[in-house]
């Protein structure tokens, strides 16, 4: 498996009220110029600060969209049609808006203060019909947990494109292109075992519909929670 990374210097950018409020946009909008551009269900995904002093997003409407926020850092004064007054959110705090068949909000982002944004489109064709809505989360009614000392390895152990030409030509070419990929992962996975059984927790993801061998080699040789 390839990860691209696109750190904020290739992320499009973005400012509110003379760069009050500025922004970098992992995923903007097609005018944005962005090198990310929509994909599946995730529109939209903007990390956004207060430089300075406070200011505030003025009302605008939402169809169709949610829009979950974040608040990475400070606080925020949250407004919308549905509650018909403003409330503060706090650094942890999450919310969620369902903007359905129409809602309007607006933004304060107080001094200093972060959040992070993402919209997601479950299915224009269905949540353009049904009311809007706002729910919120504090930051208290979700559970931490604090790790030191870790460090993140990846290990790539196959690259799918050696055998892509059999998996393109059919059903049966493609069974065996699985059962060979299995083979291989299931081997690597004996190959770097020393490597594997010093982590803690390890998150499989790879293309094979028989991955049940290689991550039932992971569970037994490694002793450690794998998921996948």
């Amino acid at each position: 498996m390839k990860v691209n990374f696109y750190p904020p210097s290739v992320q499009a950018s973005g400012n509110f009220n003379f760069g009050e409020i500025l922004e970098k946009k992992p995923i903007g909008f097609p005018q944005d110029g962005g090198l990310l551009k929509p994909f599946s269900n995730l529109f939209y995904w903007a990390h956004a600060w207060t430089p300075g002093k406070r200011s505030t997003i003025g009302l605008h409407p939402h169809q169709g969209f949610e829009i979950c926020t974040f608040v990475l850092k400070g606080s925020i004064n949250h407004y919308d049609t549905q509650l018909n007054k403003w409330i503060r959110l706090d650094e942890g705090d999450v919310q969620i808006i369902r903007s359905g068949n129409g809602i309007s909000h607006s933004e304060e982002i107080l001094e200093k203060s972060e959040i992070f944004q993402i919209w997601f489109d479950p299915d224009l064709s269905k949540s353009l019909k049904k009311p809007a809505s706002y729910n919120d989360y504090k930051h208290d009614k979700f559970k931490f947990s604090k790790f030191e000392n870790y460090s993140l390895n990846g290990f790539n152990f196959i690259s799918s494109k050696i055998f892509i030409s059999l998996r393109s030509k059919g059903n049966v070419y493609r069974f065996i292109y699985e059962i060979i990929l299995s083979l291989i992962l299931s081997f690597k996975i004996l190959i770097n075992l020393k490597q594997l059984i010093k982590t803690d927790l390890i998150i499989w993801y790879g293309p094979s519909a028989f991955l049940w061998l290689p991550c039932w080699l992971l569970k037994i040789l490694s002793n450690s929670p794998v998921y996948y």
